[in-house]
């Protein structure tokens, strides 16, 4: 036989302590306050949480500052400004600029052409004035020019140009070749020679 549940007469409740009441229901046990009442002191698990977790922070704060230098991490480096660089550059030196050109005007005055020396050959018969006609000096021929009549080379030395007999000084009659020195201011006389020429 099924018995039906009692209703509990008013004014009967079940007790907080989970007991079973008078009229035979065990009610559930208390619920749990949704937070817990606040007390002046934290629980030990709490805090060993809160100072685990600041230890922890620090710990990879740490980490991180200290590696910096020391680890490979091109990201941690790439964040890091570049330092400054100074780059010194040679000027290039400024060519100096030309000198002004200066145009004066110079008179030259052209030196007196020198008169042409006296001649040092004789070709030719006829009288010679020495330091004049002819240098003074000793001349050399070859000998007679046209030797076909026997007539030889005829030289002569002549104080002066009168022909006389008196003005000779030295001559002769040569077949081959000859040498002669005249001075300064004597007359040579030459006839039927080849060319002379100045030797000394």
């Amino acid at each position: 036989m099924t018995s039906t549940p009692s209703i509990p007469p008013a004014g009967q409740q079940p007790d907080g302590a989970g007991r079973t009441t008078s009229w035979g229901v065990v009610p559930p046990p208390p619920m749990p306050p949704a937070h817990p009442p606040t007390t002046g002191k934290p629980s030990r698990r709490k805090a060993w949480l809160t100072h685990g977790a600041t230890a922890f922070v620090a710990l990879i704060f740490g980490a991180a500052i200290g590696g910096n230098g020391e680890s490979g991490d091109t990201t941690a480096s790439s964040a890091r400004p570049a330092p400054a660089v100074t780059v010194t550059k040679t000027a290039d030196a400024v060519a100096p600029e030309p000198a002004a050109t200066v145009t004066q005007k110079v008179t030259v005055t052209p030196k007196p052409a020198k008169k042409p020396g006296q001649p040092t050959t004789i070709d030719g018969d006829g009288q010679y004035l020495v330091g004049e006609d002819i240098k003074d000096g000793t001349y050399k021929t070859a000998g007679p020019q046209d030797d076909a009549f026997g007539l030889g080379c005829y030289w002569a030395r002549l104080k002066n140009a009168t022909g006389e007999f008196g003005a000779i000084i030295a001559n002769d009659n040569i077949t081959g070749q000859a040498r002669v020195t005249v001075h300064k201011g004597e007359y040579f006389e030459t006839k039927g020679c080849k060319k002379w020429g100045k030797v000394g």
